[in-house]
């Protein structure tokens, strides 16, 4: 990730989301203040914290805005960790935002609701910080989805000057990174897309059956939302809209990386969560690619997936080849600009076991972040 250089004033905010109007009418809760080493936090009641780092010397306003959003039934405390190690790793420069607009059940409300949320949220932020120049996203699961919609939101084009070619930015900054981690990108209907369901026909129909336990998300995530006559919102994600120009905002980034688990994430498959079709899933070497990052087994720069577009397939109903129709379009379309593929294994480790959480390094195990 790219930072300049400058500011020694790192920080983390996190929103409390509600709407300034609501504030006012309650009365202020008090604040309380302690020190974590050189990182010093402000919490109030509800649980909304503030976290900055303190450096000796001159203040100066940072540039960079990360925004970190968390997944279903998620909520901004699970991104503390990684968080701090961001900005220990990048302690210049640099706000990160742990979103708190999309939390607990509301994660059940939809992709599109909880993306104009965010959007709304980064707003706000933006705002509070005339300093800022650049901006960049981290996902994790749902996270991903509700980025990618939230950036089409904030997607714009800058008048251009002179002969220039008219400058893309998101909310009025310049787009770095985007980044997920374990992110249903093809969403979770059929094609072994969750391993829980260790592949059973039987098992998918039912799940997509019953994704309305889930809401309007759950609907999004297993393609079950063209009752009113459009494609599945997750299916219109990978084309510009009149009003929503979802590639476009996408492709504006410097820099899109796609981390996925190889194994053990029984909720999110290896293909939807590294944007690949099952035959272009590489295989592996023994052992990690990098010593500094162990459960790393496999890092593809951008614009080296295979470009094989067949894949031997059996289709036994129109409806499975409907399931298959949409995924390959979501691929397609996807992969028209440049993604980097981290691939992440942490077998023989108790980690494994939950590697779905594991990989967004929400608690301290061991060096995750390969940015």
């Amino acid at each position: 990730m790219e930072v300049e250089e400058g500011s020694k004033i790192p920080r983390i905010v996190e929103e409390n989301g509600h709407r300034g109007s609501d504030l006012t009418k309650k009365k202020k809760k008090k604040k309380k203040k302690y020190w974590m080493g050189c990182l010093r936090a402000e919490s109030d009641e509800s649980g909304n914290v503030d976290l900055s780092v303190d450096f000796p010397g001159e203040r100066t306003e940072p540039t960079h805005l990360v925004v970190m959003v968390n997944g279903l039934i998620g909520s901004a405390q699970n991104w503390r960790f990684a968080a701090k190690q961001m900005l220990k790793k990048y302690p210049q420069d640099l706000i990160v935002h742990c979103s708190r607009r999309n939390h607990s059940t509301q994660t059940f409300d939809g992709v599109d609701v909880m993306g104009q949320r965010l959007a709304e949220e980064v707003r706000m932020v933006i705002k509070r910080h005339p300093s800022l120049q650049k901006i960049s996203f981290v996902g994790h699961s749902l996270g991903g989805l509700i980025a990618r919609y939230a950036v089409a939101c904030l997607y714009e084009q800058e008048s251009p000057q002179n002969s220039e070619e008219p400058k893309e930015r998101i909310g009025g900054l310049e787009p770095v990174c985007f980044i997920t981690s374990a992110t249903p990108h093809l969403g979770s209907r059929g094609h072994k897309q969750v391993p829980l369901f260790s592949g059973s026909r039987t098992l998918e129909k039912l799940a997509t059956r019953m994704s309305w336990c889930l809401g309007k998300t759950g609907k999004h995530l297993f393609l079950a939302d063209g009752d009113d006559g459009k494609p599945p919102l997750l299916l219109r994600m990978v084309s510009d809209r009149r009003n929503l120009k979802f590639i476009s905002a996408l492709r504006c980034f410097k820099r899109r990386i796609a981390y996925a688990n190889i194994s053990f994430d029984h909720l999110v498959g290896w293909s939807t969560s590294s944007i690949r079709r099952r035959s272009e899933l590489p295989k592996l070497q023994r052992g990690p690619v990098n010593e500094k990052y162990p459960h790393i087994v496999n890092v593809e720069a951008p614009g080296t997936s295979s470009s094989n577009h067949e894949e031997v397939k059996s289709v036994t109903n129109s409806n499975e080849s409907k399931n298959f129709d949409m995924e390959e379009e979501m691929i397609r379309e996807l992969t028209k600009m440049k993604w980097e593929r981290v691939d992440v294994s942490f077998r023989g480790t108790v980690q494994r076991f939950l590697a779905h959480n594991t990989i967004q390094a929400s608690v301290h195990y061991h060096h995750y972040y390969h940015i």
